[in-house]
């Protein structure tokens, strides 16, 4: 496999994960054409923000992952601000993973809900042995999955392209026009992966601007293309968890984007805490593994877990502060970096200022529906 393929898959790997599942039930509280609208707007944002961190990283000398970038170019308070967010949102993340895979795999055993709770738990003993093993694991993870992946989406818009009726696709709710912010961005999370995508190029840096784009752009086809198809077979009849309403091949491509994007959030954090705060592997892992069972048993037997409200609260929450931490870090990265880039991209004030302004407004709104 090519450096670039490899770098491309990691990306989309992380990227793509349970956010996924619940796009189809926000689209279709909103309305396919507003729904649509943030799935393009978040990417575009996405790929401007990642391109930044890209050129952030390539400017640093040293290895470092998004709180190691913050300490050098924001101090130490910046630091421990992209760190907790970070970690808020990789906690959010995996939470959504036990929550989705354990319903999946329960549903696929006994097609109910009923031992969700035990197939989670499963399912966090087996990924978590397997990201203690690191960035080879991941390599290899993160391209069987996108292969199977992507053929899966393949067969299942074949499958239901027949039962999609256009009605679904043609309304509008302007009541709810923000909803699907939250839901989107966190299905569009995937700073974390950049580090991990800059040491997999290797010498090939000049690569990564690429890499990032094709990602991105590839990540908004599979989510409109998987909006679309569900929205338009299932129509208000869409569950939260979009897959255990369409059978058990869309079943299956849930469980292969969650255990995918779950070792790659998995190993971000364990090397962010080796790297940038100097954790030997093993801390680093049982601090990773741990909290989110501890969270899932929780909200599990008090049956407080929700799908969507963790999507939502994980993306506006986590994703907000990193995209404004990372445009704070662009203008210190370009005076103050070590290197010479292999690219750089313009930096406009007023282009940050009004990012900044988005998310601030898009979280408060979230995090007030979610209440």
């Amino acid at each position: 496999m090519s450096k670039t393929f490899t770098a491309i898959s990691i990306l989309i790997g992380t990227i793509i994960g349970a956010g996924i599942l619940g796009i189809p039930y926000v689209v279709m509280q909103s309305g396919f054409g507003i729904g649509l609208f943030h799935i393009i707007f978040i990417a575009i944002v996405m790929i401007i923000t990642m391109l930044y961190l890209g050129e952030i990283a390539l400017r640093t000398k040293t290895n470092h992952h998004l709180a190691g970038y913050a300490e050098k170019y924001l101090g130490k308070k910046g630091k421990i601000l992209m760190f907790l967010a970070f970690a808020f949102g990789v906690k959010a993340a995996v939470l959504a993973y036990l929550i989705g895979e354990g319903e999946s795999l329960s549903f696929m055993f006994f097609n109910n809900l009923n031992y969700t709770l035990h197939f989670g738990i499963i399912f966090w003993v087996f990924l978590s042995a397997i990201s203690y093993y690191g960035l080879k694991a991941l390599e290899d993870g993160e391209e069987i999955g996108i292969v199977l992946i992507f053929i899966m989406v393949i067969a299942v818009t074949v499958l239901a392209w027949n039962k999609i009726d256009i009605s679904n696709l043609t309304y509008n709710n302007y009541q709810n026009f923000f909803l699907p912010f939250g839901v989107v961005l966190f299905a569009f999370l995937g700073f974390t992966a950049i580090p991990e995508v800059e040491r997999t190029l290797g010498k090939d840096k000049k690569l990564m601007k690429r890499t990032i784009i094709s990602a991105n752009v590839i990540v908004l086809i599979v989510y409109a293309i998987f909006a679309a198809v569900v929205l338009g077979y299932k129509g208000l009849g869409t569950p939260e968890l979009a897959t255990l309403a369409l059978g058990k091949p869309f079943v299956l491509l849930g469980m292969l984007t969650m255990s995918t994007s779950y070792l790659a959030l998995s190993i971000a954090l364990i090397d962010c805490l080796r790297y940038d705060f100097h954790l030997s592997r093993f801390k680093a892992w049982i601090f990773t593994i741990t909290t989110p069972l501890v969270l899932f048993v929780t909200l599990g037997v008090l049956n407080l877990a929700n799908f969507t409200k963790v999507l939502g609260i994980g993306g506006v929450v986590s994703g907000g502060i990193e995209v404004i931490l990372i445009l704070s870090m662009v203008k210190s990265a370009k005076k103050n970096g070590d290197v010479k880039p292999e690219y750089s991209i313009p930096y406009s004030k007023l282009l940050t200022m009004l990012l900044i302004l988005i998310f601030i407004v898009g979280a408060v709104l979230e995090i007030m529906s979610a209440l």
